[in-house]
């Protein structure tokens, strides 16, 4: 036996380890408040101390209902110590949403900020529901977490009209943080600015992976011009994660305060819904590349964002670059690799892939393949890179939050008064895409307004529909087996 026992690293030890290695640089802040890596590591042994008196142990899930604050950061870091598994819930879902997320979970504990303290009471989770800014306790926890662990719950739009819970371990969060790492040279003097929601990879992800790395983080209570600006100029970050709609009113504050960055590594994401000007004018104000990232919360920033577009710079084309740490295969429907220039669905393998659907078989089964990962997009590989060309599984991608047509489709179908209904994108100058209701009416009096009402009383505001359109049912194009040809209603509609 050559050697034994010495690669079970944790999200926790990493972070431990920086802690020790620089107790006295700082590590998060949010506002005036900044916490060195000494006092957060002690603020972490206090909660896992408090999560471990409550009866939480290796595999338990702990859910957590709350904006973004240091607290969260500290609950996650205390869960990675004692391999509890922390459900991020989506404080923008309805109440019935929201129930069923923490349901497929089944928690050992629901944690709340006091801002949504009543919001979790009011799910009636079957398990105890505690203060996330109040934990904490004198005594010991075990360090009892293994690398293929889960460690993070986020929850992603089901094809089926429901979300699905993606478990992604702990061993691909370490992943994780190398891949984007190693693409952008990033380094621990680069910080990570978290404005966006924790209950995404973008607020909790990267900031863990900052607090691994032994840089600093930000801690923003949503999306903040200003307070990622003051940020920007004060401190060097590494990658500034921008979403399509938040480019422009950045802009208009970074014009208006003639802002000098300290230094920034990269900024943005998604390339494809932005707007080539606006891409030009972002980078030539932050003097940094755009990010041309195709990823998922199922692989994290790879497969696809392993290149930067240069400042100013207006590409021909945005082709995609292979990320680190990865391998990816683009593949027909009969299972077989296809040949260069034709387009098929990216099969995914490598440490940053989740483990898989919390309590979903049947999803596992059709998302995993021979030891790959089906992603459900559809890409051909060019002389440049990989070209997007589609979805397999349709999705409207929309200020950065993604959106499955059946969530909607599901309220629309079960009112009476609605014959049929298709969802479909649209492309906005300011969302990236928009969602669409195209509706054939069963009673003549429902009208705009009546939709709305009905999609207020049972989405988040994000999902509902932008725009309703009625149209009759035979004008609905449809394939030989009778289901809505989605690609045709958007050409419909224009």
């Amino acid at each position: 036996m050559i050697g034994a026992g010495a690669t079970g690293a944790t999200v926790y030890s990493l972070f431990a380890m920086r802690a020790r290695q620089r107790p006295a640089a700082p590590a998060l802040t949010e506002g005036d408040l900044t916490l060195d890596y000494a006092t957060l590591l002690a603020r972490v042994e206090h909660v896992a101390a408090d999560l471990a008196y409550r009866g939480v142990v290796r595999g338990d899930r702990v859910a957590v209902l709350s904006e973004n604050r240091i607290d969260y950061a500290i609950v996650q870091l205390a869960s990675a110590k004692l391999g509890a598994i922390v459900a991020c819930q989506n404080w923008r879902l309805t109440t019935a949403e929201l129930r069923h997320c923490v349901a497929l979970v089944e928690p050992r504990l629901l944690l709340a900020s006091p801002r949504y303290r009543a919001a979790a009471a009011a799910l009636e989770a079957g398990c105890p529901v505690a203060d996330l800014s109040m934990l904490g306790r004198d005594g010991q926890s075990p360090s009892a977490a293994h690398p293929e662990d889960p460690f993070l719950i986020i929850y992603t739009s089901g094809t089926t009209g429901l979300p699905k819970a993606a478990a992604i371990s702990q061993r691909a969060e370490i992943a994780r943080m190398c891949a984007l790492r190693m693409d952008l040279g990033i380094g621990p003097e680069d910080g990570y600015i978290s404005w966006a929601p924790m209950f995404h990879m973008g607020g909790s992800e990267h900031l863990l992976a900052a607090l691994m790395s032994g840089a600093r983080g930000f801690v923003i209570d949503g999306f903040d011009a200003d307070a990622i600006l003051d940020v920007v100029a004060a401190h060097r970050i590494g990658w500034l994660m921008l979403v399509p709609a938040t480019i422009e009113p950045l802009l208009e504050r970074l014009q208006a305060r003639n802002v000098r960055p300290a230094g920034i590594k990269a900024l943005g994401c998604m390339a494809d819904l932005v707007p080539s000007a606006t891409m030009a004018a972002i980078t030539a104000a932050l003097g940094a590349p755009y990010l041309n990232s195709f990823g998922a919360t199922e692989t994290g920033m790879p497969p696809f964002s392993g290149g930067l577009i240069p400042v100013g710079h207006i590409p021909a084309t945005l082709d995609k670059q292979l990320s680190s740490l990865v391998e990816v295969r683009l593949v027909g429907p009969d299972g077989r690799d296809v040949p260069q220039g034709e387009a098929g669905e990216a099969w995914v393998r490598g440490p940053t892939v989740f483990s898989g659907y919390w309590n979903a078989e049947r999803a596992n089964a059709e998302s995993f393949s021979d030891g790959w990962f089906r992603m459900g997009d559809l890409l051909r590989k060019t002389e440049h890179g990989y070209a997007f060309v589609g979805r397999s599984k349709y999705l409207i991608k929309s200020g950065g939050e993604n959106i499955y047509p059946a969530e909607i489709e599901r309220v629309l179908l079960a009112d009476p008064r609605v014959a049929d209904a298709v969802v479909v994108r649209r492309t906005d100058p300011r969302w990236g895409e928009i969602p669409v209701a195209v509706v054939a009416r069963a009673e003549a009096g429902l009208d705009a307004e009546a939709v709305e009402q009905l999609c207020r009383s049972a989405l988040a505001g994000y999902k509902r529909p932008r725009e309703v359109l009625f149209v009759d049912m035979a004008s609905l194009p449809r394939s030989a087996s009778g289901k809505i040809i989605r690609e045709e209603v958007e050409r419909m509609i224009g």
